[in-house]
């Protein structure tokens, strides 16, 4: 019998991905929804696995006992929900107990309700490792022995520095666990940058796109007249982010350890010279800016722990970029 994986946050940009992955892999998946119409919603994405998918419904994964019933049976646990917002207006209550309070909860459930589970992988981010009190930090690499030091009440007046706080702070709550609970299961954390790529999971209209996809479409449907200042200098490929998971629990090594999974460095820049190459009919909507100017001297990221011992193949750019437009382009205002 194939073995079971809980993914949550079912209904979002990387798990869309993540679902594929999985499905294609011959796993049977669960995925936890807030409502039944989320359900239906995402069951329409993979008409070809009626048999391999299946949901749990959780309105609130913050509340106590979220994931009790959600965790039983499944021999993984791949965790995705976690809040993406950059402008909250209450730090606390939409950032900081969701994005912690989730993860603990999940843990906390598989440890009670789910003996089975061997592994679960958490959706972490660069916002966990980058420091941003030193800019640019040119010179620098950042690698997985990095952690963001602006975290809790010295991050909340900043809704971009909540933000990045909640990643690190679930990181460090879901590492904090295992140490001081000591279950039958591992941890594995992600770091994956911007995450670009085309859209796989339901989107009723580009006006309820995720935020990074937004981030692009932005570039190329007029909203912006000038280059936007880059604020985040390295991103990957959704579908790379994808795999990243699957060997992410499937790997024995992978036990414990974080991963940077980020293709490399990237700019506005650089995306809209490549839409306006690959794309001529949408130069009129695309700032030009400073077409081909070399990236400024920034922070690197350090992928090669993630290469070496996962084996991920991180996708080019343009391939994401263009994928992306594409992607973007094909669906409704």
């Amino acid at each position: 019998m194939a073995p079971t994986v809980l993914v949550t946050g079912a209904s979002g940009f990387v798990a869309g991905h993540v679902l594929d992955k999985f499905l294609a892999k011959g796993y049977n998946v669960r995925g936890t929804v807030r409502s039944e119409k989320t359900a239906a919603n995402v069951r329409k994405m993979f008409p070809e696995y009626p048999e391999q998918l299946s949901f749990a419904i959780v309105p609130d994964m913050a509340a106590p006992g979220a994931f009790d019933e959600a965790v039983k049976g499944v021999d993984g646990i791949i965790h995705t929900a976690s809040p993406f917002i950059l402008d909250a207006k209450d730090v606390q209550k939409d950032l900081y107990d969701p994005a912690v309070q989730g993860t603990t909860s999940i843990l906390e459930a598989a440890q009670k309700h789910a003996p089975t589970v061997s592994r679960v992988v958490v959706t972490s981010s660069f916002a966990s490792v980058l420091d941003p009190n030193q800019g640019t930090r040119p010179g620098y690499t950042y690698t997985e022995a990095d952690w963001n030091p602006v975290i809790g009440d010295a991050a909340a007046k900043d809704p971009v520095l909540a933000y990045l706080a909640s990643k690190a702070m679930a990181e460090k709550a879901a590492f904090d666990y295992v140490e001081k609970n000591k279950p039958t299961f591992t941890v594995t954390t992600l770091l994956p940058p911007m995450v670009y790529g085309p859209v796989r999971h339901h989107v009723d209209s580009v006006k309820s796109l995720n935020t990074s996809s937004t981030d692009i479409l932005r570039l190329f449907n007029g909203s912006e007249t000038t280059v936007p200042t880059t604020s985040f200098w390295g991103f990957v490929d959704v579908r790379d982010l994808a795999d990243a998971h699957v060997l992410a629990f499937e790997t024995p090594e992978a036990a414990g350890q974080r991963y940077l999974t980020t293709t490399g460095n990237y700019s506005y820049q650089q995306v809209v010279d490549i839409i306006r190459r690959e794309f001529p009919e949408l130069q009129a909507t695309t700032p030009e800016g400073e077409a081909g100017a070399p990236l400024p001297p920034v922070y690197r990221i350090d992928n090669s722990k993630a290469k070496k011992e996962l084996g991920i193949k991180f996708t080019p750019l343009e391939k994401t970029i263009v994928d992306t437009v594409k992607s973007l382009r094909a669906l409704k205002e």
